[in-house]
């Protein structure tokens, strides 16, 4: 593709060489370099992509896309630029993702794609999107933290939000495999970084927002900012849906120039939903006044449920199909996945590793079984938010019976002064009913072997991960797989 065609509107401008030279590939990591390619010299937080711009020129890169001019000059001064194009931008991140889009042929635009960010439940909501639509005889593609699929063709996922180059290569085999849909998890740092600039949204979906990344974001009000500019972008003739039951669900829409849709469980919105029943085995629910029965359960799944049909009924879809699609879907992997333990236990494994979503799932395991003793198992990850320790750790204690403070994730961290920022957060009564576990595996069997009969075992913070984090090493850790050798 020519040159000047992947620069258009990317804010960058041409300051030495030919706009119309073939490119043949775009690279933002200079290990990737090939002869023919544009090399993009991004700032990221270990290195900086500047630093390498020579090394890119000596690997065969026959354009350079700068916006440190220094840095640049410098890398320049002792490389040959002959027959090389330099381009100079304001924003790389920027350039960056927009010429993905531009070099890929604009994916988004041929596809209709809908991307849902907040705190917690973008990746059941994304995922029960998926199954949906694929379920009402539509083609699909999904970007999640779990897994991108292209149709039926999946491969796991490194990020939450992949970078630009990734999101428009996978869109690109969306489109060439024949997908209508794509339903994307936009985080709060994708948006920051601007991964997503470029794509043409058809929605925007707002779950909720509340205490996570402020390690990243450093404060609450920058985290808000960065989940709002989302739908900021969103263009006139898109949707941007919002869960005003969340007291930041109504500022998302503040600013936005896309349609708005409203869905609530507690008040009158475009949308809506309630709780009939729930058990272990599911919940009956009533979206605008139909009844539908799904097998997930607990309130946070409900607004999750009815995300989904707020979207997909926006989106044209018949109200009767999508409650008869509902009633078929599956929970997400790791996400409230009941097991039957030793002594007639229940073993709930859930990803939540927030206080909201902690909060939300003991909540929710309080409400379906009020009289059986719970059990809750969870740390915290290392190199993370420490703020949210303690919170957990006070929430733990409102909720459950007995607490069990383990590893997760340590990462560079020492476990055990993980562990004392969890306890700090407790007071007397907390700590005389939790015990302190770095061993996981060793952690959960002592819930099994320490459980009234019948009892709520709740193994939070892992969910679909089949791994530990430990130093630098990933190393192989399957919760399902321990509580079936029980």
């Amino acid at each position: 593709m020519r040159l000047d065609k992947i620069l258009r509107n990317s804010g960058a401008v041409i300051v030495k060489g030919d706009s119309a030279v073939e490119i043949d590939a775009i690279c933002n990591d200079s290990r990737k370099v090939v002869r023919g390619s544009v090399f993009v010299a991004v700032k990221g937080f270990a290195t900086d992509g500047h630093e390498y711009i020579s090394r890119a020129i000596g690997l065969g890169a026959r354009a350079i896309v700068y916006e440190d001019e220094q840095a640049a000059k410098f890398q320049l001064a002792s490389t040959d630029t002959e027959g090389i194009t330099l381009i100079k931008t304001e924003s790389s991140r920027h350039s960056l993702a927009v010429m993905a889009s531009n070099f890929y042929g604009n994916p988004s635009e041929k596809l209709t794609l809908v991307g849902i960010t907040g705190t917690n439940g973008k990746t059941t909501t994304v995922t029960l999107l998926y199954r949906m639509f694929m379920a009402l005889g539509y083609n699909c593609g999904l970007l999640s933290t779990i897994a991108n699929y292209v149709g039926t063709k999946g491969q796991e996922a490194v990020n939450t939000t992949s970078d630009p180059l990734t999101i428009n290569s996978l869109l690109k085999e969306m489109v060439n495999a024949g997908c209508e849909y794509c339903f994307m998890e936009v985080s709060s740092i994708g948006v920051e970084q601007e991964r997503v600039s470029g794509l043409r949204f058809k929605a925007g979906i707002f779950s909720n927002l509340t205490h996570d990344h402020l390690d990243y974001h450093k404060t609450f009000a920058e985290y808000l900012r960065c989940k709002k500019l989302f739908f900021d972008t969103l263009p006139a003739d898109a949707y941007a849906i919002t869960n005003i039951d969340d007291r930041n669900g109504m500022v998302m829409l503040q600013n936005t120039k896309a349609q708005t849709v409203t869905y609530s469980c507690r008040s009158i919105a475009d949308h809506t939903c309630r709780v009939m029943e729930q058990s272990f085995d599911g919940m009956l629910l009533k979206f605008d006044g139909r009844e539908c029965w799904s097998r997930l359960i607990g309130m946070h799944n409900a607004y999750n449920l009815l995300a989904i049909y707020t979207t997909a009924v926006t989106l044209g879809a018949d109200p009767e199909e999508v409650l008869t699609a509902i009633s078929t879907l599956m929970p997400a992997p790791g996400r409230l996945e009941n097991l039957k333990g030793p002594k007639d236990t229940s073993i709930i494994i859930d990803y939540a590793h927030t206080p909201d979503a902690l909060e939300n799932v003991l909540k929710t395991l309080r409400e379906i079984a009020p009289d059986r003793e719970i059990i809750c198992l969870f740390g915290c990850g290392g190199d993370r938010d420490k703020t949210k320790r303690p919170e957990m750790g006070l929430i733990a204690q409102k909720y459950a019976d007995k607490i069990i403070v383990t590893s997760d994730n340590s990462r560079s961290e020492n476990t055990a002064d993980i562990m004392a920022d969890i306890r700090s957060g407790m007071d007397t009564s907390g700590k005389a009913r939790s015990l302190f576990i770095e061993d996981r595996e060793q952690a959960i069997r002592t819930a099994v072997m320490i459980a009234s009969e019948g009892a709520t075992i709740l193994l939070a913070g892992k969910g679909h991960e089949t791994y530990q984090i430990i130093g630098k090493e990933k190393v192989h850790f399957d919760e399902k797989e321990i509580v079936k050798a029980l």
